[in-house]
């Protein structure tokens, strides 16, 4: 009778946890849908896009329905979208600048922390027990961010999906570029070369000393027929960054307490 009653149950409580994870997918599309396109600033022409982007596949009613799909997608528009704004905003940085740059601003601690901001930690569907809020794991809201990207890509196209994340990360943006900009002295150095004495920079390798294994190398850097002292550095591209930094303070450029450091490491 016991082993009866088992098997006529059998599967019945996953049933229940499908039946209640689908309850709260269409509360969600009834009570939050609007609210959440007020928060995020963006009216979707399709909001089955929206629901999928803010449905965890824990609680989504097929793979398809969830926002797995959306994140793969999303990650890829969000890359896109950073990497054309560094690239139009830095002419002079490197590859190497601009790829430091990116990373820090597409990285899962940033996309989840504007995910709280607007609120999707909130309102992401996920399966029971799953810990939603504050105590949400950064992983799984970065992906609501990143599927929500993709689903105003697919909604309105590429200008909309810009729009978003300019408007949504343009402080993390700025703050990831002045981070690292402020420290590639050799760009700075060329930028206001070219905007103030209408000439590019040159670095002059001067000297180099020690075995091949652990070679210093002097670099000095020049303007026109301006010359600036050198620094010495382990690598000529180091020793060209050091270089630039002098050069910087001689015209002004960077405080004087700067120069110590840089006697201090030459």
């Amino acid at each position: 009778m016991w082993l009866c009653w088992l098997t006529a149950h059998a599967g019945r409580p996953a049933g229940g946890l499908r039946e209640r994870s689908r309850q709260r997918v269409r509360r969600m599309s009834n009570d939050s849908l609007d609210a959440s396109q007020e928060r995020i600033g963006y009216r979707f022409g399709d909001p089955n896009l929206l629901r999928a982007a803010l449905t965890h596949s824990s609680c989504a009613e097929s793979p398809q329905s969830s926002n797995e799909r959306l994140e793969f997608l999303g990650d890829a528009v969000l890359g896109l979208v950073v990497c054309h704004e560094v690239f139009c905003r830095l002419p002079q940085a490197m590859e190497g600048e601009l790829t430091k740059i990116k990373s820090t601003v597409v990285s899962r601690r940033t996309c989840a922390r504007v995910a709280a901001r607007l609120g999707l930690t909130e309102v992401l569907q996920c399966g029971h027990g799953m810990d939603v809020g504050e105590q949400m794991p950064p992983s799984l809201a970065a992906a609501a961010f990143e599927a929500l990207v993709a689903a105003i890509y697919l909604d309105g196209g590429f200008d909309a999906a810009r729009d978003f994340v300019l408007r949504h990360m343009g402080d993390e943006l700025d703050r990831a570029m002045r981070s690292e900009h402020q420290f590639n002295y050799k760009s700075q150095l060329q930028q206001y070369a070219q905007r103030v004495l209408g000439h590019m920079p040159s670095y002059d390798l001067l000297d180099e000393k020690g075995p091949d294994h652990a070679k210093c190398f002097e670099v000095a850097a020049s303007i026109g027929d301006r010359h600036f002292p050198s620094a010495w550095g382990p690598s000529k591209k180091e020793a060209e960054q050091k270089a630039a930094k002098l050069a910087l303070i001689a015209l002004g450029q960077l405080p004087a307490e700067v120069g110590a450091e840089a006697g201090a490491e030459s």
